[in-house]
């Protein structure tokens, strides 16, 4: 490596990183700190000492901020002979979103996949070092690309070096790479760096008071050290002088002392901010520069000249620009964007004649707002917000003007820039907007309180967004549907905290637009309005039809689906049918790399399986959760489902604690899911009366799809808490569920219902007809709890031998299903009956990680590498190594047998 002064230890750590790398152990690392610090040098001594690596270097500009893609399409230059590598469809992302083809938009989290590829690939030939440099000024999307590479890099033979000040939010939007805070140098090596920069010696006080000025920043003791010397002379206090600001003023004097057209040139390059050297020489024609006014400004010391332009330093940059007036400046960006113009370069040309205008223009906000949508179109929602946001600023107040801040706000929002999205809603004059504008004004706040979980928002949200919907109504019917399936998915999660007013005129308003028009979409909303408003008996087929729809929808458009497919199939009971449906969804949504898409799909999957499917199922979907949130930079730790926490043994008061918040905050549907189980719970424990007391507020307030599943439960509650009379109207209205959906599931838990308010005469019909129903559904935990109940009725009636087969099937499926907390009551019917419980099947290899079994179970399945990559945004090559070490752990050398030693655990 470079030698630097005072600079061992965090050489050290790069040295590290870089050997990490070679030894194929990946790592990122993002160093952070102010203006002339020493972060571009401690990169370039990374670069010195990674002989045999591939080096990458990716540079920010401040001009492509608001291009999307922009670094990650100058990054797949130097890659482009790994492009063929990649499959398909990352390879298409990629082109697509640096703007070279035409194709379906992509996330930018595809698009972090295919750079992840890329770099796998040029690794597989030599390690790989990628250095970014000035990472705050990449557009957004290219720093979420780039941030969610340095984060899935584990097992990779590749290094990422990111160098940032840390503006922009950049560290927080880089949350999960670590951070190098670089402060400055220390007395003695500043010392020395001072005492080199000088063409005379410096006595000891006044080197160690320049020092202390400067604050030990390398550029100021080097760029400074004259004129230091000079205000040491005059006496200098304790603190720092702000070194930033006295920088660029020590280059805006060096700028003022070359010739006029140097400086104007300079400003060129300043103004363009690209280091494109065609654009900024075609500029300079135009304006008359002599040919060699470059070679001057490179003469001078302000840039460098190579196939592009490159300043000596950023604050270079910033002193010719700063220094300039006003109306230079936009003389120049004149000139660049005609320049831009000529050479095709549309973005740019955008760009630069809204920094030329003066107040509004509508021709160039016109042309900004073509460029956003060419952005949105790459997949920059990040860089459509910025745009918009500036078209906005140069339309005339008016309806084009509120439209275009409305969608600034909601390519924010998509981004998850919700201060951003807030303030652009800030600058709409609602009152005056037109209806459209105020419909999406109301939409985007409802999402923002949402996400902020405020009560003032999320309570009313569902009649806010039937408002909305009502704004939308005969001026954009796709707008008021799409409003209208939020607006459905938000009164779930509202619950029945949902005002009942709200509820109807919610159903009444999706019966209204399905009316307006056909289509899937029709099918969809009349299905959703009948299960919001009709009775179970009439609303069935509507029901069936729209859940039927959404199945046959593409897969980019089902993944959006999911609130809509576990409302209608749990009102079917369609167990098989909703955990196809959502598995699909899910499945899109990773091969589209949509992973808030996904996040959303996997709560929804993990809500669903406790009702109809099993805890570790539902457990498996939360572990997902988790590594989709790490892969985004979310912190994955306090990722919690109080519902599933009562199931696998938290603390009632904790769980209870959950639930209260979460009803405060308005989560209505967070709150009802996790009073259930604590009820099952309490029936688990045999704290019967407990478990009547929380259900009964639930079936007394019926809400949707919802309450009918919680049906047989209170009925097991009433009957062993000695309210039979309760129970008996439960367990009528379940047969009747049963008979309108005709599901096995709804079947059997009906039976089983039934033959807990029925006589010894008739129960036990009951009891098997039940465990026919339910022996070949999802729903393994109904299974388990009808054998558990047969079993205590057996023993009542003492037929011991039969009641400890029914135990010992109870505390297998039990097992199985990872519903842990009924085993103990199983067990203790089993040893009442004279029997001990059999060992329970291990649940699984304990010596694998949670990461390690689900790569083992899609293996198992058949999956290939790259297909269990895509399902879990890790490189083939991470997938390979984790395989390597499962066959060793579990002992198998095959596939083969790894799939038996799999399958042969429980599902």
């Amino acid at each position: 490596m470079l030698e630097l002064m005072g600079r061992e230890d965090e050489r050290r750590r790069l040295n590290q990183l870089v050997t990490g790398a070679r030894n194929g152990r990946g790592g990122s690392l993002l160093i952070t700190g102010e203006p002339g610090i020493g972060k571009t040098a401690l990169l370039e001594a990374a670069a010195s000492g990674a002989a045999g690596l591939t080096r990458v270097r990716l540079d920010g500009f401040e001009s492509e901020m608001a291009l999307p893609f922009a670094a990650v399409q100058r990054l797949t230059i130097p890659l482009s002979a790994h492009l063929p590598a990649l499959s398909g469809r990352y390879r298409e992302a990629i082109r697509v979103a640096s703007g070279v083809a035409e194709g379906p938009t992509p996330d930018r989290f595809l698009v972090g996949l295919g750079v992840l590829g890329l770099f796998a690939a040029a690794a597989a030939r030599a390690p790989v070092l990628c250095m970014v440099d000035d990472a705050h000024l990449l557009d957004q999307e290219s720093l979420d690309v780039m941030a969610f590479v340095a984060r899935r890099i584990a097992v990779e033979p590749i290094a990422v070096l990111f160098t940032a000040r840390d503006e922009q939010g950049v560290a927080a939007r880089m949350a999960g790479v670590p951070e190098l805070p670089l402060e400055g140098l220390g007395q003695e090596p500043a010392t020395a760096l001072l005492r080199s920069s000088l063409a005379t010696p410096i006595d000891p006080a006044t080197a160690a008071a320049i020092v202390r000025a400067t604050g030990g920043n390398p550029l100021a003791l080097i760029d400074l050290a004259e004129e230091a010397r000079g205000m040491a002379g005059l006496g200098l206090g304790a603190a720092p002088i702000p070194v930033g600001r006295r920088l660029e003023a020590h280059y805006a004097d060096r700028v003022g002392r070359t010739d006029p057209q140097v400086r104007e040139w300079a400003l060129l390059a300043a103004a363009d901010s690209t280091n494109n050297l065609g654009l900024i020489t075609s500029a300079a024609r135009a304006c008359g520069l002599d040919e060699d006014v470059a070679d001057r400004a490179d003469a001078a010391g302000l840039i460098e000249l190579h196939e592009s332009v490159r300043f000596r330093h950023p604050l270079v940059r910033s002193a010719v620009y700063n220094a300039s007036t006003s109306a230079d400046r936009r003389r120049a960006h004149r000139a660049l964007a005609r320049a831009a113009g000529d050479l095709g370069m549309v973005e740019q040309e955008a760009w630069h004649s809204a920094k030329a205008t003066l107040g509004t223009d509508a021709r160039v906000a016109d042309r900004l707002e073509h460029t956003a949508d060419l952005a949105a179109r790459r997949g920059g929602f990040a860089s459509r917000a910025s745009i918009l946001s500036q078209a906005a600023e140069l339309t005339p107040p008016g309806p084009v003007r509120d439209a275009r801040l409305a969608g600034a706000a909601e390519a924010a929002l998509a981004v998850g820039a919700v201060q951003i999205a807030g303030e652009l809603l800030g600058r709409i004059d609602v009152a005056a907007a037109d209806p459209v504008s105020r419909g999406r004004v109301q939409v985007v706040r409802c999402a923002l309180g949402m996400f902020a979980a405020d009560p003032a928002v999320v309570l009313p949200a569902t009649g806010e967004l039937v408002r909305a919907a009502g704004a939308f109504h005969g001026h954009d019917l796709e707008r008021e549907r799409r409003t209208l399936l939020k607006a459905f998915e938000f009164c779930c999660t509202v619950d029945r905290l949902t005002p009942g007013g709200a509820r109807r005129d919610l159903g009444e308003r999706i019966k209204a637009a399905a009316a307006s028009g056909g289509g899937p979409d029709a099918t969809i909303l009349t299905g959703l309005g009948a299960l919001m408003l009709r009775p179970h008996t009439e609303a069935m087929p509507l029901v069936r039809a729209a859940f039927d729809a959404i199945l046959a929808l593409p897969d980019h458009e089902m993944m959006h689906m999911g609130s809509a497919i576990a409302s209608l199939g749990t009102y079917l009971w369609d167990d098989a049918g909703r955990r196809a449906g959502l598995a699909r969804a899910a499945a899109a949504a990773r091969e589209a790399g949509a992973l808030q898409v996904l996040d959303t799909l996997l709560w929804v999957i993990s809500l669903s399986e406790l009702t109809g499917g099993t805890v570790r199922h539902a457990q498996e979907a939360m572990e997902q959760v988790r590594e989709v949130r790490l892969a985004m930079g979310y912190d994955a730790e306090h990722v919690i489902n109080a519902a599933l926490m009562a199931w696998t043994g938290s603390p009632r008061a904790t769980v209870q604690a959950i639930a209260d918040g979460a009803n405060a905050a308005g989560f209505g549907g967070v709150g009802a899911s996790a009073v259930h189980a604590l009820a099952l719970r309490d029936l688990a424990d045999g704290g019967y009366h407990d478990a009547r007391e929380r259900l009964k507020p639930l079936v007394d307030d019926p809400f949707f799809q919802v309450t009918p599943t919680q049906y047989a439960d209170f009925v097991e509650a009433a009957v062993r808490s000695g309210h039979l009379d309760d129970a008996r109207p439960f367990a009528g209205l379940l047969e009747e569920w049963a008979e309108a959906t005709g599901s096995p599931w709804c079947r059997g838990v009906a039976a089983r219902a039934r033959a807990l308010v029925s006589d010894d005469a008739t129960a036990e019909a009951h009891f098997t007809a039940s465990l026919r129903a339910l022996a070949p559904t999802c729903a393994r935990i109904d299974l388990a709890r009808t054998h558990l109940v047969y079993g205590e009725w057996l023993r009542r009636v003492r037929r011991r031998r039969e009641a400890g087969e029914q135990f010992q099937l109870a505390i297998t499926h039990f097992d199985q299903s990872g519903a842990h907390m009924f085993v103990a009551r199983a067990g203790t019917g089993l040893e009442a009956v004279g029997r001990t419980a059999a060992t329970p099947v291990d649940p699984g290899p304990s010596e694998l990680t949670p990461q390690e079994l689900r790569i083992a179970r899609l293996a198992a399945l058949g999956r290939t590498n790259p297909e269990i990559a895509t399902t879990l945004f890790i490189s083939a090559n991470t997938v390979d190594y984790h395989l390597r070490k499962i066959f060793q752990r579990l002992g198998v050398s095959s596939r083969r047998q790894l799939s038996d030693k799999i399958n042969s655990l429980p599902a």
